[in-house]
Formats: structure tokens, sequence, C-alpha cells
């Protein structure tokens, strides 16, 4: 049986020319990268033919799949998903599918709708209003996603980054609602510090609509800096026959993006059940 496929999201590189950045998460034995778009252009849905066709080519040349894209909406400035203004709400889902489009060129299968800030109820919208609207559009962009081959995967937040979908639970409520094979949830360690349940517990109750996870310490940093338990995690996982992406995402860059990296990727293998370890 394979063993897990690791990938890291690149913006703990994002200080290193991106070659150089793509060639580092290869030599630390990495299968893909997760990429944000900010860190590749201010517009990264108006990249050209010819620089996603670049940036492709660097990702598959040096042995790597590209897993997706996370952080969608940071740049450029004024997106917002569940606004009442709909001429800025229609902009920003213009720009999703335009993201949709840009992520199957890349090469990646699945985008992550965090983005917490772009997504809280404003304006004297209540946040189970702009949930509403959040499902709304997520149904209304999963065509576009389906012919992409991209799936659409709403992440629960907790209430110290936004007021909108704080649970695992709301997340698959939307999903269900949906019914779309395309929009699905995933699962990230850190932004799971309000469940009240116990992380594995969450993941036998959610897995079937559960298509990525992001794993970290809760208080943001590496896997392996602090004491949070990856071996039952990644034991459950296997358990239960989860085949998708284990993708690092981490919020401190307080140390060196080869230590980040390194430790995360040395933790994640000591974490990994026996049973699918490859020799």
């Amino acid at each position: 049986m394979a063993g897990y496929r690791f990938a890291i999201c690149n913006e703990v590189f994002q200080q290193a020319p991106f070659d150089r950045a793509i060639a580092q998460i290869q030599a630390l034995g990495y299968d893909g990268v997760e990429l944000a778009p900010f860190t590749l252009s201010d517009d990264p849905a108006s990249l050209s033919a010819a620089q996603r066709r670049d940036i492709r080519r660097t990702i598959e040349d040096a042995g790597l799949s590209l897993v997706g894209l996370h952080w969608l909406l940071i740049r450029p400035a004024g997106l917002h998903m569940t606004t009442p203004d709909t001429s800025v709400r229609r902009r920003t889902w213009d720009y999703v599918h335009r993201l949709i489009e840009l992520c199957a060129d890349l090469g990646g299968g699945l985008m992550v709708f965090g983005s917490p800030q772009q997504r809280a109820a404003v304006a004297g919208t209540s946040p189970k209003e702009a949930a509403g609207i959040l499902a709304e559009e997520l149904a209304r962009a999963a065509p576009r996603a389906e012919s992409a081959g991209v799936r659409l995967l709403l992440e629960a937040l907790p209430r110290n980054q936004t007021n909108v979908v704080n649970s695992l639970a709301e997340a698959v409520d939307i999903v269900r609602g949906i019914g779309h094979p395309m929009v699905q949830t995933m699962f990230d360690v850190h932004n799971a510090i309000d469940e009240r349940e116990e992380h594995s517990e969450l993941i036998r109750k959610y897995l079937p609509f559960i298509a990525h996870v992001h794993v970290n310490e809760p208080d943001g940093r590496e896997p392996g800096a602090g004491d949070y338990d990856f071996a039952k995690l990644l034991g459950t996982l296997a358990e239960l026959g989860y085949r998708g992406w284990v993708s690092v995402e981490v919020f401190d860059f307080s140390r060196g993006a080869e230590e980040i990296a390194g430790r995360a990727r040395a933790t994640l293998q000591a974490a990994t059940p026996l049973s699918l370890q490859t020799i």
C-alpha cells in the first residue's frame, strides 16, 4: 500500500525565487506543492498563458505535483464573497471563476476556500445570511469547477478569524445542501481549535466530505514544533482509507523555510503508520 502524499504550501518559501523554492521543496522529500495565488502575482488570475505554462513546467520538471490553490482572495484588494453589495460580490465570484481556470491550467485539482476576512458577515448581514450567500455562490460555481476538474473545498475557520462557518459540522451542512460532488470540505488542525469533539472523532464522523487535509500545530507552527499527536491523526486517516493529500500549512515563519519544511516532513514521516511507510 502506498504511503501518504505529502505537500507543503509555498508561502513558506515566498522569499526565494519560485524555481529555487520548488527545487527546495522537492529536495526535502515532498511529493507536491500547494500554491497561494498572491505569491505569484498581485492579480494572479491575469497571469498569461505563457506564465502559466512556465509555472506548471517548473513544478512538473522537479517531479512534484500541484495540489491546488489556497488563500484565494488576498489579492487583488477589495474582494468579498458574502457582501450584500452585489457589484462587489459579482466581481469577487467572477474572479473565483477565473481562479478555477488558473488552477486547472497549472495542473491543480482543488481550491481551499478559507479567506476569513473575505467571507465574514458585513454591512448588517448576519452570519447565517452570509453563510447562505456563500452556499449559493459555491453552488453556482460548481458546474464551472466540474468542467475544469477542480474541487471547491469550504474550510471551517475559528471564530477568532471570521464569523461565517466556524465548525466542520457547519461546513458539511452547506456541502450537503449543495449536493454537488465538486463541492466538499477539508480538515485543518490549526483551524479546528474551536471544535468541541476530538479531531480523530471529527474525521470519523465527516470523512466522506473531507477531500483534503492541512497539518500544522494548533498554534500555527509546523508539525514537530509542538506536541500535537500527528500519529493519531494520520493513523485515523489510514484506518478510514483516506487517499487525499496531506499538506503542511504554517502561519509562523519566524524560523527559516528549510528548517520549517524539513522538521514538518520528518515529523509526518515518523507519524505515518508502519503499514503505509514505503521502503
